[in-house]
Parts: C-alpha cells; sequence; structure tokens
C-alpha cells in the first residue's frame, strides 16, 4: 500500500510518499481501506516531534479517515466487511490501508460520504464535547469562537448556532471570516488582528456584558484578553495553542470575573468516557442526517500531495478543512 511517511522530524517538505506492506489484522481489530484523511493542526506538529505523542519513526500523520471494513480480526463483534465507517487513528491516517481497534471505529451512515466523515470526526467530536459537556453552552447565550475560520472553529461556530447561542465568530481575515458567517449565520464577526483589541471588540458586541462562552483553540496573547471579557459565571474553554505559545494564568482575574476556565481534551475523554463520547457522535450523525450539518471542506488534495495540503494549513490558506483523497 502507497503511505505518506514521515522518516524524519522535519517541515512538510521532508515527507516522503513511499510503498509499504500491508499490516496484520489481529484479535479485536478492523482493516480499513481509506477513501479520505482529514488534515489538521496537530499533523504540523506531529511531523516536527512537538505533538504530546512521539510516535517512533517512521510514521504517517493523520489521526482521522474514513472508508469501509475491508476485514475484521477475531473477536470484532460490531463491523462487518463492507461496513462504512470513520477510524479515530491518532497517527498513520495518510495511507491506503489502516489496522485499527475496533474502538476506533464509528459506523458512518450509510448516506454519508467519506470525505464527509473525514472532515466530521475531531473537529465536531472536539467542538461538540468542549460546547456541551465542558462549556454547558445554553440557548440565549453569547459564544465566542476564536480560530473561527479553522477546522475546529468552523465546527463551534456552526455547533453553537444549533445549540441556540449568539455567536461571535473571531479570526484573522475578513474574506474568510465572510465566509464562515455566510455558510453558518455567525450573529457578528471580529477580526483581531485589525481594529480595536480583541477584548474591546468582544465588550462592544456584547454591549459590556462579555462572554458566556470562549472557545479558544489558539492560546498566546489572546488568552488573557479573552479572560479579561468573561461575563459572570462564564466558561472559558482551553481547546489547543494553535498559536504555539501556551499562555499563563493570571488567577486573579479568574475570581473577579467569577468565571471558569476549562480543559478541553476530547482525545482523553474518547478514552476515558468511550460511551459519551458514542452517544456525541449519535446526536452528530443525527443533526447531519436531518440536512442541518455541513462541514466546510475547502481543499481537496490526493493521497501523494500530503505535503502541499500541509503546507496549505500552515500558510493559513484553509478554511474548515482540507482533505485528502485516496483513490
Amino acid at each position: 500500500m502507497k503511505a505518506v511517511l514521515c522518516k524524519v522530524h522535519g517541515p512538510p517538505e521532508s515527507l516522503v510518499v513511499e510503498d509499504i506492506p500491508s499490516e496484520p489484522c489481529g484479535t479485536g481489530q478492523v482493516r480499513v481501506r481509506v477513501r479520505a484523511a482529514g488534515v489538521n493542526f496537530p499533523d504540523l506538529l506531529i511531523i516536527q516531534g512537538q505533538y504530546q505523542f512521539k510516535p517512533p519513526l517512521p510514521f504517517s500523520p493523520g489521526a482521522e479517515v474514513a472508508g469501509e471494513v475491508l476485514e475484521v480480526g477475531p473477536g470484532v463483534t460490531s463491523l462487518r466487511p463492507g461496513d462504512p465507517v470513520i477510524g479515530q487513528t491518532g497517527w498513520n491516517g495518510f495511507r491506503e490501508e489502516v489496522v485499527l481497534a475496533e474502538a476506533q471505529c464509528l459506523r458512518r451512515p450509510d448516506s454519508m460520504d467519506a470525505e464527509t466523515g473525514a472532515a466530521l470526526s475531531m473537529t465536531y467530536g472536539t467542538s461538540y464535547h468542549a460546547l456541551v459537556q465542558r462549556g454547558r453552552l445554553r440557548a440565549g447565550e453569547t459564544l465566542v469562537v476564536l480560530g473561527a475560520t479553522g477546522g475546529v472553529g468552523t465546527a463551534a461556530v456552526e455547533l453553537g448556532k444549533l445549540l441556540g447561542a449568539r455567536v461571535i465568530a473571531a479570526g484573522g481575515d475578513d474574506a474568510k471570516l465572510a465566509r464562515v458567517k455566510e455558510a453558518y449565520g455567525a450573529d457578528a464577526t471580529i477580526n483581531y488582528r485589525t481594529g480595536a483589541p480583541l477584548r474591546d471588540q468582544i465588550r462592544d458586541l456584547t454591549g459590556g456584558a462579555g462572554a458566556d462562552v470562549v472557545y479558544d483553540p489558539l492560546g498566546g496573547e489572546l488568552f488573557e484578553q479573552s479572560l479579561r471579557s468573561m461575563a459572570w459565571d462564564g466558561r472559558l474553554l482551553v481547546v489547543g495553542f494553535a498559536s504555539g505559545t501556551i499562555p499563563s494564568v493570571k488567577a486573579n482575574l479568574a475570581l473577579l470575573k467569577g468565571c471558569s476556565i476549562v480543559g478541553v481534551f476530547w482525545g482523553a475523554f474518547t478514552a476515558r468516557e468511550r460511551d459519551r463520547n458514542l452517544e456525541n457522535f449519535r446526536e452528530i450523525f443525527s443533526i447531519w442526517e436531518a440536512g442541518r450539518l455541513r462541514p466546510l471542506i475547502s481543499h481537496r488534495f490526493p493521497l501523494e500531495q500530503a505535503t502541499q495540503a500541509l503546507q496549505a494549513l500552515a500558510r493559513r490558506e484553509v478554511v474548515g478543512k482540507a482533505i485528502l483523497t485516496v483513490a
């Protein structure tokens, strides 16, 4: 099978495409024919050795795939050959085949195409868990989404509107923000690279009340501005650090605001609370089947162009998701 390989830590240009042997399918495992793979920001970190998980070299990037089951090992009860699935790989997804534990696979709705499935897993899984379990977002509250033009950001904007919140989409590019607003009906947008500081723009858009929930996948200097912008009993969701900087917390601000700083680690949630994660995806799939969920895919590349896909992500050209397709 063809595989995109990271043989030495480095930028996307260091990746190679090679033919490698198929892996055996053991007890409790499932072999999946990959039709599409999601491209995510952690893929950039993992190939540079900067992610919290450091798989041994060589490995493939790619944390989520969609395809169909080719083979099931002994002991597998919930899947059979031919079933459409989404695979949560962690890494090794940029391949023509993957072998996964049964628990790493979600039965994909028959009507859902592979590209949609590959765009759905990490972004909507993370954002649904963040907003529902961790953020306790309620209808009528104000949600500010940072990084609103990225993968998890666009998912958070769409889910926030579906949950009945007033959603303010914040990003660094007016054209991308306009696209997200048009696609998902964000109530307002903030460009935090131009104009007034983020905290001032949030204050003006909320009439001084502040944000009930802030969804922050960026970290960096915007974190403190977000903390200063919280409403009473607000929840600041720490989703990630795409800015490259892990911020420090000024605890007195949380005290003065009466707000909570809440960690969101979807990967650990899926392992520790598998049944709740499955419940989340049953709800996500139900919303999609009702025609109310539309993952935004701005870029598609063949598997062999994984380097170009990651370069586009690094250059911030992607709005929503980039997808690799496997012929």
